[in-house]
């Protein structure tokens, strides 16, 4: 008597196959599709879909990223060397050197995520992306929750919650005129806890500012923010050093860490798993501002 064949897949090798879907059927109808890439850990987790989605051949798109300039240094560094590992042509669309030529101003405060966005829709334009792959998860945020996998952008790039497509089960609509561009997004069907889960299961590596570590840090808004070049505590708040990592990793001036003893990635999932707080609320002061802040830069054109 032989033993009955178990064909049932796990829930990450469901969300895995939804995700490859999604790629193949970007790849299928569009033209010149990009990927957001960061170095960041659910850009990361795309791009291992991705060698499987196409496996064996290459990668068939590039990867971009936003490069504020004030970026931790870790993560940069991730990047450039996976790209090379993969084989993949890396497009930096920086931030700095758009505030040289005068094309965005840098904030008197000195943050730049709000500035990213016109360098972002300037990248898409110059390269005549017409799809654009993003790590945005529907944790994440109330507005990321609300958009479709495939989020229509006019001609401006603009994003627009009560003109969303409508998206049954598997089918999308990826449909635009010359000009508009379709956001897409494999993992908005993921959880955090999912995102490590999956880097545990592939034996993924991932920069180790992810990782508790020891750094000198200072409290503003009741956050953690590690001492940086673009980051300086101002009169009366006090450093020491805390042991901490990053859940999210961002302009390093508006990225926050979250005290932690969590070294290994199975001791991160039992923290995550745990937490009652969402990554970009414990960590990123720029979702601050207002209750509706992520809404109004998508609406901008940003992710």
């Amino acid at each position: 008597m032989t033993d009955t064949p178990n064909y049932q897949l796990s829930q990450l090798r469901v969300l895995e196959a939804e995700s490859i879907h999604i790629m193949r059927e970007v790849v299928a109808e569009f033209e010149r599709p990009v990927l957001l890439f960061s170095g960041g850990k659910d850009s990361i987790v795309m791009l291992r879909i991705a060698q499987k989605a196409f496996h064996p051949a290459r990668i068939p798109f590039a990867v971009m990223h936003v490069d504020t300039g004030h970026n931790f240094e870790e993560v940069l560094a991730f990047r450039d060397k996976r790209a090379k590992e993969l084989g993949v042509q890396l497009i930096v669309a920086s931030v700095q050197e758009a505030i040289d030529n005068g094309s965005v101003s840098e904030p008197p405060d000195g943050t730049r995520n709000r500035i990213q966005t016109p360098v972002l829709l300037d990248a898409i334009d110059k390269h005549r992306f017409n799809a654009i792959f993003g790590g945005a998860r529907r944790d994440e945020d109330k507005a990321r929750a609300k958009e479709r996998i495939f989020s229509y952008r006019d001609e401006f790039g603009q994003w627009d919650p009560k003109n969303q497509r409508p998206e049954l089960w598997n089918l999308y609509n990826g449909r635009v005129h010359v000009g508009d561009s379709m956001r897409v997004f494999p993992l908005s069907n993921w959880t955090e806890l999912d995102i490590w889960q999956y880097i545990s299961e592939e034996g993924i590596e991932i920069p180790s500012i992810y990782y508790a570590h020891d750094r000198e840090t200072f409290v503003r808004d009741n956050m953690v923010y590690a001492v940086h070049d673009v980051c300086r505590p101002k009169a009366g708040e006090e450093v020491s050093v805390r042991r901490v990592r990053y859940r999210t990793v961002g302009d390093a001036s508006l990225t926050a860490a979250v005290e932690s003893d969590a070294d290994t990635v199975e001791k991160v999932i039992e923290e995550v798993s745990t937490t009652r707080i969402t990554e970009r609320g414990a960590t990123r002061g720029d979702d601050k501002f207002s209750e509706a802040s992520m809404e109004d830069r998508k609406r901008e054109g940003y992710f």
